[in-house]
């Protein structure tokens, strides 16, 4: 069935029948509304929006995925992904609540330069946010602020955009307690990536694939890039790339020691196109080329 694409806020608000009170700015609680008809398909997210999700009554589609969340999970959308229920043609009195805000509502304001921060919108949605009741109470007490403001018939976009500020830094920090609140499963997460490193060059995979890259490793973990980078700098202090960059620097000395393979050889073995790139990339970290590496060791 074809995508929809629900280019504004008050789209939305009209499919679900919800007031729109601001075109580029929204709140809905979905146990206000009546029940709704569950008979769209797939829809195209044209603003930013944060579900916090109440009983599941239908199937949640996330591009070609299904996503089985549970009751009482947060999870994000930005501008440009395709997501919807399933529409099986059922009214279903729905629960939980979201905010939604158009790119157009930050232009101009501090929150615009600042959303890079807020990875999340970027994680796959089995990446979801698990809330506690007392998040759950702050998150619900701000998206009300934010309504009130816009019933007040003239409301005060900077004081909104403070407000969905607050929300999302409230989310930044739950998916730091979350983080920390997985010790065991980060520390295996790590461990895989370690081994998805070391297998990568003992299969000479560079040779066909190239450089190994975060993105990569992420889809051979099933995490999404953003998600899978977090979670590591969350657990090491160092971003992926960093790591990836140290294994491949340890393995270039090993072939420059090990092996009496030619520049271009060793570069090609690392996943270079060209020699001179391998040459400028190991003397930026090294202070050093590559040969003058090898002859200062070997002597």
């Amino acid at each position: 069935m074809a995508n929809i694409k629900i280019c504004d806020i008050s789209s939305y608000n009209e499919m679900v029948g919800a007031e729109t009170l601001h075109p580029l700015v929204g709140v809905i609680d979905f146990g206000k509304l009546p029940p709704i008809l569950f008979d769209s398909p797939q829809r195209m997210f044209g603003y930013y929006a944060v579900y916090l999700k109440g009983k599941k009554y239908t199937e949640l589609h996330y591009g070609d995925s299904l996503y089985d969340y549970s009751e009482g999970a947060l999870v994000f959308f930005a501008p440009g992904q395709i997501a919807g229920s399933e529409a099986d043609g059922q009214r279903h009195q729905v629960q939980g609540h979201v905010l939604m805000f158009a790119p157009e509502l930050l232009a101009g304001t501090p929150l615009q330069g600042a959303m890079s921060r807020y990875s999340y919108f970027s994680y796959n949605t089995n990446e979801a946010l698990f809330p506690t009741e007392r998040e759950k109470n702050l998150l619900v007490d701000v998206f009300g602020k934010i309504d009130d403001e816009l019933h007040t018939g003239t409301p005060d976009m900077l004081i909104i955009t403070d407000y969905i500020k607050l929300v999302l830094d409230y989310c930044l920090h739950a998916y730091d307690r979350q983080f920390d609140a997985l010790p065991v499963a980060n520390n295996d997460i790590l461990a895989r990536f370690e081994e998805i490193c070391n297998d990568y060059f003992e299969r000479k995979l560079p040779v066909t694939n190239g450089l190994l890259t975060v993105q990569y490793c992420a889809e051979k973990l099933c995490l999404s890039v953003n998600y899978f980078s977090d979670l590591i700098r969350k657990t090491t202090g160092l971003s992926p790339q960093k790591h990836i960059r140290q294994k491949t620097l340890e393995k270039a000395k090993e072939l420059l020691l090990t092996t009496s393979g030619r520049i271009n050889e060793i570069a090609e073995e690392l996943g270079f196109r060209q020699p001179q790139n391998f040459n400028n990339w190991f003397k930026k970290i090294e202070q050093c080329t590559p040969n003058a590496y090898r002859n200062k060791i070997m002597t």
